[in-house]
Formats: structure tokens, sequence, C-alpha cells
């Protein structure tokens, strides 16, 4: 019994190395990711809603683009808000309080509220379109609001917190506070002593003077925080760009399935060509003359009163140009010996053209000897 067991546990434990050790070289010579993403692994990227993006930076300049539009329209924030609170401290107080009145109430606070609120919404929906088309550019992409389960996947949420991307973002929110935090301690400690004054000042200046600092201070941290944003993207870019990378097998995938196998195009290249020649070669019983090399080269030729110039039927060398002799003694075509001729329209002429002009000559006291055998014959 104690030698079953320890031959047992001498298998398991070699087929357990084994096993390990296997998968351990399968590790080591897996194929590295070191070539740059072709521009089809982009477009798939990007069709899956994949892109370089920085939501850091769309946050920045809206920030930003919210206390711009806030100094901006505060002259009219101020008037709309001293109005309405001049009509609940005056008019309204003066009136007896009915349902009536309450409608009114509620509906003048709406008006106002829209009238405040729009157009620091609009400049905040403006910027935000705008910096995030000039970040990834025009980019409709059902895929990627479809629903995944793999996004519910715990297993692979516990893989997201602990990654690099979540370590990266928590340094960046740690960051973030910490400007945000010195900017505040700097400006209280600058501006403490002016608060209390403004207390006993006219309210208009006080407000005035508060909003001034208040945006001063937005624009020193906004102005930090842009400039890690603008860190941020080009991160994002290197990040979005290192994952993309493909092996040197995945690259030759693409480019056999982009461009097709080399052997395929080869053999359809193969069997153009012997269709083409086929065709050619139905072309040669229509010829009034063949002129050869006599055995490298041979060019069929029609011609006939309504042509400009003798036409080229068909054209070969070598066993093609056999071929050609053979069809025009099997169908009764004048074979003309002229190695000149023969090798300046095989070099010149392509097959369905007119001769070259500086052939016309030749080829015309050829033609003239064809004709005289035909009528002596006749």
């Amino acid at each position: 019994m104690s030698i079953f067991i320890n031959s047992f546990s001498l298998r398991y434990h070699e087929r357990f190395c084994h096993n390990r050790f296997f998968q351990f070289e399968l590790q080591r010579f897996s194929p590295e990711k070191t070539e740059e993403p072709t521009q089809r692994r982009q477009e798939e990227a990007r069709q899956k809603g994949q892109v370089a993006k920085s939501v850091e930076l769309t946050s920045v300049f809206v920030i930003l683009a919210a206390f711009v539009a806030l100094k901006t329209a505060g002259p009219y924030i101020y008037d709309e808000l001293s109005r309405y609170m001049r009509y609940i401290f005056t008019d309204l107080v003066t009136s007896d309080f009915t349902i009536e009145s309450a409608h009114l109430l509620l509906i003048n606070a709406g008006i106002v509220f829209l009238t405040v609120t729009i157009p620091i919404m609009v400049a905040i929906l403006a910027v935000s379109i705008l910096v995030n088309f000039l970040q990834v550019g025009f980019a409709f992409t059902p895929q990627a609001i479809m629903p995944q389960f793999s996004r519910i996947d715990p297993i692979a949420g516990f893989g997201r917190i602990f990654s690099k991307r979540s370590l990266v973002e928590l340094v960046k929110s740690v960051i973030k506070i910490i400007v945000v935090i010195y900017f505040i301690f700097r400006f209280l400690r600058q501006e403490a002593m002016r608060i209390p004054g403004l207390i006993q000042g006219d309210l208009f200046n006080s407000f005035v003077t508060i909003a001034s600092m208040i945006f001063d201070l937005a624009i020193q941290i906004g102005l930090i925080l842009l400039i890690m944003a603008l860190m941020d993207y080009f991160y994002q870019w290197w990040e979005h760009m290192q994952s993309m990378k493909m092996t040197k097998q995945e690259v030759k995938e693409e480019m056999q399935q982009t461009e097709g196998n080399p052997q395929t195009r080869a053999k359809i290249r193969e069997r153009q060509r012997a269709m083409s020649t086929r065709r050619m070669m139905q072309e040669v019983p229509k010829a009034d003359v063949v002129v050869t090399n006599p055995t490298h080269f041979a060019v069929a030729l029609q011609y006939d009163e309504n042509m400009a110039a003798p036409v080229v039927l068909a054209k070969g060398q070598d066993f093609i140009a056999q071929r050609i002799k053979e069809i025009a003694v099997d169908n009764d075509v004048t074979i003309v010996e002229n190695k000149p001729l023969a090798q300046a329209l095989f070099q010149t002429a392509e097959i369905g053209d007119v001769i070259p002009p500086a052939l016309y000559q030749a080829v015309a006291e050829v033609l003239a000897y064809v004709y005289r055998l035909k009528r002596r014959y006749s």
C-alpha cells in the first residue's frame, strides 16, 4: 500500500512540475507586441469607442468656461436676482398671499432660474462639445454603449480596481486634491483680513469684490489643473497606442486579410493570364498575317478597309508564339518570317491596338505580299 502511494505521489509530482514548467515556457516565449498599430487596427478600435481621450481635459475646460461665463454674465445675474428679491420683499409682502400669488411666485422663480442659468449652461455645453470634438473628432459608436456582460463581471471588476490605470487615477486625484487645498489655503491666508471688512460695505461692492476674489482663485486652480490635464491627455494617448500595439504575427495576418494570401494572389494572376491567353488565341483565326521571328516571337495582324491601320490581334513569345503559329497553320493564316519587324511589333504594340506609325511601311509591304499570295492561289 505504501509503495502504491509513493508511486502515485511521484507520478503526480512529475506531472504537476511538468505542467508548471510547460506553462512557464509558454509565457516566456509568448510573442511580444512590439509593432505599431496599423490603420485598420486603429479604425476598428475607433468603431468600438476606444479612442485616446482625457476626461480631465474636458472637466477643466468646463470649469473654466463656467467661471468665465459667471464673470461675463455677472452684472446681468446680479440685476435679475436683485429684481426678484425686490419683488419678494416689496410687492409680495404688501399683497395678500393667495393661491394665485403662490403660483405667480413659483413661475417667477422658474423664469429667474432659467434666465440666470441658461447662459452658463450654454457656455458649458458648447465648450464640452468643442473639447471632445477636438480630442476625438466626430465619432458615432453605437457599439460602445451596447450592454456587455463582461462589464458586470466581479472578477474583471476587481482586476480593474487594482490595475495600473486605477493606480494612475488615484495618484491624479491625490495631486488634484493637494493642489486645490494649497490654493484655497493660500487664498484664505492672503484675503482673511479683507473679508470681515466687506460685511460693513455696500452690498453691490461687496458682491463684486467677493466674486472677483473667487474668480481669481478659480482661474489659478484651473490653470494648474489645465497643465495636469494636458499631461494626462498625452499619457492617455500613449497608453492607448501601447494597448493597441500588435505582434509581428498579427501584422502578418492582417496584411493577408487586407491584401490576400500571396499564394492565392499568384494563383489568381496565373488564372487571369490563362484566360487572357485563351481569349487572345481565339482571335488568331481572324488575322490576315502572322509575323514571326521565326521561333521566339509571333504577332498576328488584321487589316481591312474600315480600319485606320492594322490591328494587333495576338502576340507572344517562345511557347505562346509557337502556339499562335500552330493555330495560324490550322486556320490557313499566312505566316511571314521577318525578324526585325516581329521584334519591333512585339515590343511597341499592345494587343488590340493599331501598329505604331513608324511601322506602317514595313507592315504595308508584308500585307501586300500576303494579298499577292492570296490572289495567286485564288
